[in-house]
């Protein structure tokens, strides 16, 4: 009678941006039909991002194995392909996972405005297609709570920079008129992507290449920028005013003769931003005339001054979490015991109707004003005998006391809707 949540995702805490795309549903009717129809779930929500793809499912059984066998079937990938990228979380652990995301603390930018938005549209959907139920409804209603209030009581969502923002940020004051400048962007990895979403953002057109161009292609579908052949993009960099590198090459992907090159056919000047750890950009380049560059170091020290001050937030935002999680867990307990309080509630109401009928017949009562009192005073002594029983199953629930609903079941001989 038990039904768990369960969250399965695949994240960019575990998979590069550009492979979170092999694991997403491009058509989600199908994926829910799927999900329902062959997982042993009995509601599910889906939540994709270009950063997440995320189930969460509930039902009388769940089984891991047939979620994973369902995903794979859905995306057609082998079911080895999630044996480095899937995270699960069932029960309190799944509950805290969704109050994070809602909140902002499981974003790849602490405090991301975005998440909660598609949060609230993946619920949205799943009601829409009968595919959430009482459950899921429940424990996503109040995480969108929650995780509205942790935002404006702790003002988390405020000025929260990442490494890829701070790096464009840094442009758009160093360049006038970022926007008409050509801008190419080497890397499709977190850094790559946190950039990629900040210009896009801005509304701020850019190249994007990878050492592969299927990567740069998919990177771009997903993130954004129009791909361009690697060997290409790095063969030449006579047209680029602005360069943002973020790899993970074990070599200068940017060398000095490259820029140098470039510089002397007669280019105004460049701008290189250098993410990459390790560096992939020659820091000779620097001491090239008309060539401004930082490296992650220097931008990483601008975003640490940002954090410093948030730490502090991240803190309250974790401890409202922490005095929520048991509430949200007594509520999802709680909706275990709701059918058997609805239907022994039901079951007395049907015997109390039918011998009231029968009292009214033997008294011979026709007067509607004088039924209507005595049908009042029956359902009043139902009530007032029953809902003290009745309330204390529900708190019993709350505290996970198992032993109480059993009993309550087997008294009232109520029997489970499967």
């Amino acid at each position: 009678m038990t039904n768990d949540v369960i969250n399965a995702r695949v994240t960019f805490r575990k998979s590069p941006i550009h492979m979170l795309e092999r694991f997403t549903f491009r058509d989600l009717d199908s994926a829910y039909q799927s999900f329902l129809k062959h997982s042993g779930l009995q509601e599910c929500v889906i939540l994709q991002t270009c950063n997440r793809v995320e189930l969460f499912g509930c039902g009388n059984v769940s089984n891991t194995e047939k979620i994973k066998k369902t995903w794979a079937s859905v995306s057609g990938l082998e079911e080895n392909a999630f044996k480095e990228n899937l995270e699960i979380s069932q029960g309190t652990e799944a509950y805290e996972h969704l109050l994070k995301l809602t909140s902002g603390l499981d974003s790849m930018v602490v405090g991301e405005e975005q998440i909660l938005g598609q949060v609230k549209e993946s619920i949205n959907t799943a009601r829409q297609l009968q595919a959430s139920g009482t459950s899921l409804n429940t424990l996503f209603d109040k995480a969108i709570r929650i995780g509205t209030r942790v935002r404006r009581t702790t003002g988390i969502s405020k000025g929260s920079i990442s490494i890829g923002s701070m790096a464009v940020k840094l442009a758009e004051e160093n360049i006038d008129d970022l926007k008409s400048k050509r801008i190419l962007l080497i890397g499709t990895g977190e850094a790559a992507s946190l950039v990629a979403k900040s210009l896009k953002k801005r509304e701020i057109e850019f190249l994007v290449t990878s050492r592969t161009f299927e990567r740069s292609k998919a990177f771009a579908e997903t993130v954004g920028g129009k791909p361009v052949k690697f060997e290409e993009a790095i063969a030449d960099f006579r047209s680029i005013d602005v360069l943002f590198v973020a790899t993970t090459a074990p070599y200068f992907l940017v060398t000095y003769d490259r820029v140098k090159e470039a510089m002397e056919s007669g280019k105004n000047g460049m701008m290189i931003m250098d993410l990459s750890n390790p560096r992939t950009v020659d820091e000779k380049v620097s001491t090239i005339k008309k060539i401004k560059m930082m490296n992650l170091d220097q931008i990483a020290e601008m975003v640490d001054k940002n954090m410093r001050t948030r730490m502090g937030v991240v803190s309250s935002a974790e401890k409202i979490i922490n005095e929520e999680l048991p509430v949200v867990e007594a509520a999802m307990k709680r909706i275990e015991v709701e059918p058997i309080v609805n239907g022994v509630f039901k079951e007395i109401d049907q015997v109390r109707l039918k011998e009231l009928r029968k009292a009214l017949q033997m008294l011979g009562e026709t007067d509607e004003n004088k039924i209507r009192i005595i049908d009042q005073l029956t359902q009043a002594i139902v009530e007032d005998i029953m809902s003290t029983p009745m309330n204390n199953l529900r708190k019993a629930s709350e505290q996970g006391d198992s032993e109480i609903v059993k009993t309550v079941t087997k008294l009232f001989d109520y029997k489970t809707k499967e």
